[in-house]
This record gives C-alpha cells, structure tokens and sequence, in this order.
C-alpha cells in the first residue's frame, strides 16, 4: 500500500524537490512508479511514495541479504576490506567480553566476521523481518528475533549496535537513532553504513537510474551534512564519518543502463548478473583510489552516548 509523504524532508523540514521517479530495476519486486524529492537545503533525497505495509513484497525471497545466490562472493570481499574497519572500532570498547546487536543483519554474515575480527565477542543477535533467515542465524550460534526494530523490546544492553545499511529504509531514521541509543552499553558504539546522495554517481545517474536509490527500498539517503543536522535531534553523540566504497551502486547503475530491456525480460535481480561481480571489483578499486579526496556513495558513521 502506498502512502504519499507531506513532501517535506525528513530531516530539516524544507519541501522537497523533485528529483527523478523510477522503477524496481534491480528486483522488479514491483513495477510502480516512484518519485524521489530533494531537499534543496540539506540534499537529503526521499521517496515520496512510502511503503510501510509493503514491506514483504518489496523485499523479495532472493533479496541479497535473505538469499546465498549468484554475488555473494562480492559481499564476501567487501565485508573482509570493512573487517579492519570493525575491528580497529572494537579496540576501543574496554570491555572483557562484547555484546553485539545486528539490526536487519539477515543470516548473520557481517556478525561472523566481527566474531573472527574480535575474539572478546560472546553474545550475538539479529533483529530482522525475514523468517527464513532465522534457520542459518540460529544454526550459527546467533539469537534471531522476527521483528522490525520500531517493535523490539530488551532488556538488554549492548557494547555494539549495528545499523548497516538499514538507516535509509526506515521512514523516521530520527527515531531509529533513539531506539538504538536507548539499547546501547554506556560505553558502546553504534556503527551505521548508509549510501551518501552528495556523490559522482548520483549525479552521473540521477536521469537514469542510481543504484544507491535501491527503489522502492530505500527511502531517505542522506548527505553526511544532513547525517550531522539528524544527529542534532538525537541524544547521541556523533564521533566519526568516513567514506568507504560504493561499488554496488556503480554496478546497479551500470548494469541497469545496458541492461533495462533484459531485466524486464526475465526479472532476474542485478545482483545475479554475470558481469555484477568483476564491475563491482573495478569500481571498489575506484572508489577506494578517490575516496582520499572525494565523497565516495557509502558513509561509515560512529555514534556513542
């Protein structure tokens, strides 16, 4: 069911501009059309059209993070380069043992990694609203709890909360910042991963499609200035914003480019295109290259109390 936002941008307030409207290309979960706005003050990009009790149709049973199909090697090498980035974090928590909140972390790939990265690591668990992710999760020794975020309830506290590239699919990420601080140790971390719309292949693609919109799955993409003015209506502390590659976003949009009249054809996800892979590698390189001068399409962001 689409609902149609007021307009205005999430973060500041300003009426948006519009910016372009698409499609699903890269699942074709649905063919709607959709329209992003920009704000003209901040540049966050936001749907207009919001899909809060969509949800299990806009995230297909072969969504990336659900599924072990075609490109998971890919993921695999991106999340051995985030690795380091992880654990030079988790040096910092003084804490004789670690407990690990992953928000929408589907099978627990991204925890795996961290358990190896940081030996200190005990308690692990996944909130997310894929049911079949929970057999893998729980096979690895993780507590998977079936929920959105806005309605999971602990009494627990944990050193490290991650949101990974989970911020821009909410439509209020003001209250998905507060819900996590509510849920974070006194001297833990919130580590959060989201697409940033002040980039080259934003702008390169915009009339075509870019990658980092993720339509119709993601909904508010934020401009590391806009990350900063959200973090300002929050009770948390902004410690750190450094951008990393977005290589899938140049793949989708590449790919999506050539490849529009095969996608409707055969609905197949970009993901499991032949070529997802090797571009992904080349643009990863490229990102990597410029990201000492330039914004790159990911932002890692740390947060603390």
């Amino acid at each position: 069911m689409l609902f149609q936002s007021n307009g205005l941008c999430p973060i500041c307030k300003t009426p948006g501009e519009n910016w372009c409207k698409t499609q699903d290309w890269e699942y074709r979960a649905t063919t709607d059309w959709y329209t992003y706005l920009q704000c003209p003050f901040c540049q966050t990009l936001f749907i207009k059209e919001v899909l809060h009790d969509d949800l299990l149709n806009i995230y297909p049973p072969d969504y990336y993070s659900f599924s072990a199909k075609a490109g998971r090697s890919i993921f695999k090498l991106k999340d051995a380069w985030d690795r380091y980035y992880y654990k030079s974090l988790l040096k910092k928590i003084d804490a004789v043992s670690l407990s690990v909140l992953d928000i929408g972390g589907g099978t627990g790939e991204v925890l795996d990694s961290l358990k190896k990265a940081d030996n200190r690591i005990g308690y692990t668990e996944i909130i997310d609203i894929d049911k079949g992710s929970a057999h893998t999760a729980r096979q690895k020794g993780h507590v998977y709890t079936h929920s959105t975020i806005e309605k999971y309830t602990t009494d627990k506290k944990f050193h490290v909360i991650l949101l990974l590239n989970i911020i821009e699919h909410v439509g209020n990420p003001v209250q998905i910042i507060e819900k996590a601080g509510g849920l974070l140790a006194e001297d833990g971390i919130i580590v959060i991963k989201t697409p940033n719309a002040d980039s080259l292949d934003a702008r390169l693609f915009r009339n075509h499609y870019w990658g980092g919109l993720h339509c119709p799955r993601h909904w508010v993409i934020f401009t590391d200035h806009s990350f900063k003015m959200m973090i300002k209506q929050s009770s948390l502390i902004l410690k750190n914003i450094k951008f990393t590659q977005g290589a899938p976003f140049w793949s989708w949009s590449l790919l999506n480019l050539f490849r529009k009249k095969d996608i409707k054809q055969h609905k197949r996800p970009l993901i499991e295109h032949v070529l997802f892979a090797p571009l992904s590698v080349l643009f990863a390189i490229f990102d990597i290259a410029r990201s000492i001068v330039s914004k790159t399409s990911q932002m890692f962001i740390t947060l603390s109390k």
